[in-house]
């Protein structure tokens, strides 16, 4: 018997009842052992580099001691774009915000304040308010928001985005500063059918009998019809593409016939074409003179061509210097182009 009880006063002597805290959930606990270590062991509790416990591990206990363990969780926090991490003891959002000196009061969450905090840690999006200037549909306007990217913003702004819609910068930008321009462009598309003129060919024909730069002709061109459809691109208002869907003649064009003379002319005559008197304009204009220049140095040949029309009836060198048929030449397609009004005096001689 004498055994017995000091058996069971030295039971008692090491039994010990402490109040285990894990993450603020206490439990009461026997364990046979002499340091705070002891009881983690026997709750099977282990210890990483981000947890904390008071007292130590390596402290002593003694009965109706009070032990606390922390789990540390990682804390990955993206504010307006910069991403940082953080380990933390907090069981919630919000805790963990005011212990890691994170000011988030008028800020965007992407997760509630209020959400634990897990083992397993979170990651989570801070959005501080930032002013930005937002031009759609003919109207600027700066406002203030929350918005972590320009969608965002632009749903808090209550301004609506079409699937065509332009979004400059893109809709998944991050907004990170105070000053951020937004625009949106509206784009619709339209299908438009017309009806449009298709243009006639020339088919020439050489007749040697006709002295060069003489013409004639035998079929007058018509133009055809056809309908096409073509898909708009409308941006804010303005016509900005058009691509052809479709394309059908109603109506065939009819080719113009011409013929064109091939005989080379006399190096002085002046010949005669489509029933005009070009020889009655050059005497007119130079005396029916091929080299004739005139007394500023400025107007050349036949009919007194400045070398800027000269060149652009694709003549080269000086008027003054080519035959009088390729003068006259030129004179016609000058003449084909712009009419007897190039010549103000003396076309009424034509």
């Amino acid at each position: 018997m004498t055994t017995v009880v000091a058996a069971g006063i030295g039971f008692a002597v090491f039994d010990k009842a402490v109040a285990l805290s894990v993450d603020g959930k206490t439990s009461s606990v026997h364990v046979l052992g002499e340091t705070v270590s002891d009881v983690l062991a026997h709750e099977n509790i282990k210890i990483g580099p981000h947890d904390v416990v008071a007292p130590s591990p390596s402290s002593p206990i003694s009965d109706g001691e009070k032990i606390a363990v922390r789990y540390g969780r990682l804390l990955t926090v993206t504010v307006d774009g910069k991403t940082r991490k953080y380990w933390t003891t907090a069981t919630t959002v919000s805790s963990a915000l005011a212990e890691l000196g994170i000011r988030a009061d008028a800020a965007r969450l992407s997760v509630s304040r209020s959400m634990p905090l897990g083992r397993n840690g979170l990651s989570l999006t801070v959005s501080t308010p930032k002013d930005v200037t937002v031009s759609a549909d003919g109207a600027t306007r700066t406002a203030r928001t929350t918005g972590a990217t320009v969608r965002d913003a632009l749903a808090e702004l209550h301004v609506t985005v079409g699937s065509l819609d332009r979004v400059q910068p893109g809709l998944d930008t991050p907004l990170t500063a105070d000053g951020a321009r937004i625009t949106v462009a509206r784009v619709t598309e339209k299908t438009v059918t017309l009806t449009e003129p298709v243009a006639f060919a020339t088919d020439k024909r050489t007749d040697a009998s006709m002295t060069q730069g003489q013409t004639r002709t035998v079929t007058a061109g018509k133009p055809g019809a056809q309908v096409v459809t073509y898909k708009q691109t409308w941006v804010d208002g303005k016509l900005t593409t058009k691509v052809l869907q479709s394309r059908k003649v109603t109506q065939q064009p009819v080719t113009r016939v011409l013929v064109v003379g091939t005989k080379a002319p006399d190096a002085g005559a002046i010949p005669s074409s489509g029933g005009l008197n070009w020889a009655a304009l050059a005497k007119c204009e130079s005396g029916g003179n091929p080299r004739s220049v005139d007394s500023s140095g400025t107007y050349y040949g036949l009919y007194q061509f400045s070398i800027s029309t000269w060149q652009a009836v694709g003549g080269s060198g000086k008027p003054s210097d080519a035959s009088a048929a390729e003068q006259t030449q030129r004179a016609q397609i000058l003449y084909n182009r712009s009419g007897r009004g190039q010549w103000p005096v003396c076309g009424k001689y034509l």
